[in-house]
């Protein structure tokens, strides 16, 4: 069965404008409230990070859930909860994570024995403290986007080379949709569920663009075959060719891929679990975007310019280096 990319181009662009416009008006909203078009995590924020969990070796110690109210309410009395964040965490809710401003060691103190005597006794050995000051916090959010700039930058010259600056222009497009996707995505669940990015979600946004250009730069080489094998076909008909001609590729290598970001999602404990989630968003916005978004528009933009689908300039030297599916 052959799938009409072309024919069926203005649902495929209409689904993707849904996704992005919902994480649009997230981003929005959480600009409103939070300052920020994320959740953002310590990392970028700077400050204190207390992770406690209940002893449940104690007598009618995990009886009940940990109650945000009963946590607040401490904070509150510790000063606190103007610049706090407060998270339960488990399946059985007996820990808490709690975000706030830097706190010295006597303050810390303070505050998990205000806690213990609230909400009980805490298992010692679970005990987590994490400090980062705003200055770092900073450093590392300005790295973060000046890596992502880089790679758009090296995206844009390495295939304006190996193709034209069109077929460049319009990856990069595609790349910016998989971001939005993702980031989209992140700031409607910041919102309805309080998750947070940190340092790994940049990384996790440079590898979404490394795996998503691959697709498109594979897909591009099979439409540069086909004007090869048949110049006088019109573009529309070369890129439908090239997209049915990769796209099992295109799915198999991609639903490899997810299996160990699922078992990394659901074993691999709380710290990988959001860097896991956005690979696995990224990484089926970047499939989606490769097939439906990139080839798509290159083909308009060629047909509304009259372009014909000549041979690229050098491609008489690359042929041999094209993918072979």
């Amino acid at each position: 069965m052959k799938l009409n990319v072309i024919k069926w181009r203005a649902l495929w662009w209409t689904i993707s404008g849904i996704i992005i416009l919902v994480g649009l008006i997230a981003m929005v909203i959480s600009w409103q409230q939070l300052g920020t078009p994320l959740r953002p995590s310590l990392d970028f924020t700077g400050g204190t990070r207390l992770q406690f969990e209940r002893d449940c070796t104690q007598p009618n110690a995990c009886i009940s859930p940990i109650d945000t109210a009963s946590v607040r309410n401490v904070l509150i009395s510790q000063g606190l909860q103007a610049n706090s964040s407060i998270q339960i965490l488990g399946s059985d809710q007996q820990a808490v994570s709690i975000s706030t401003v830097p706190l010295s060691r006597e303050q810390r103190i303070q505050l998990q024995t205000a806690l213990s005597e609230t909400i009980g006794v805490f298992d010692p050995q679970k005990t987590q403290v994490d400090s980062v000051g705003p200055v770092l916090g900073r450093q590392l959010f300005n790295s973060g986007l000046l890596a992502l700039l880089v790679s758009f930058v090296g995206i844009t010259v390495y295939l304006s080379f190996r193709f034209q600056f069109d077929y460049a222009f319009f990856a990069v497009i595609a790349l910016f949709h998989d971001i939005l996707v993702t980031v989209g995505i992140f700031a409607l669940l910041g919102l309805v569920q309080g998750i947070e990015v940190d340092s790994l979600f940049i990384v996790a946004l440079l590898t979404i663009v490394g795996f998503s250009v691959n697709d498109t730069v594979v897909i591009y080489d099979r439409v540069r075959e086909n004007i090869k094998m048949n110049p006088s076909r019109s573009f529309d008909g070369v890129v439908d060719d090239a997209v049915n001609q990769t796209l099992t590729r295109s799915i198999n290598t991609s639903f490899t891929t997810l299996l160990p970001l699922i078992a990394i999602f659901w074993f691999g404990g709380e710290t990988l679990q959001n860097f896991a989630l956005a690979l696995m968003v990224g990484f089926t916005a970047g499939v989606y975007s490769s097939i439906f978004i990139a080839s798509t528009l290159l083909a308009l933009w060629r047909n509304r310019n009259g372009t014909s689908p000549l041979l690229l300039s050098g491609d008489s030297n690359a042929g041999g280096g094209s993918s072979k599916q």
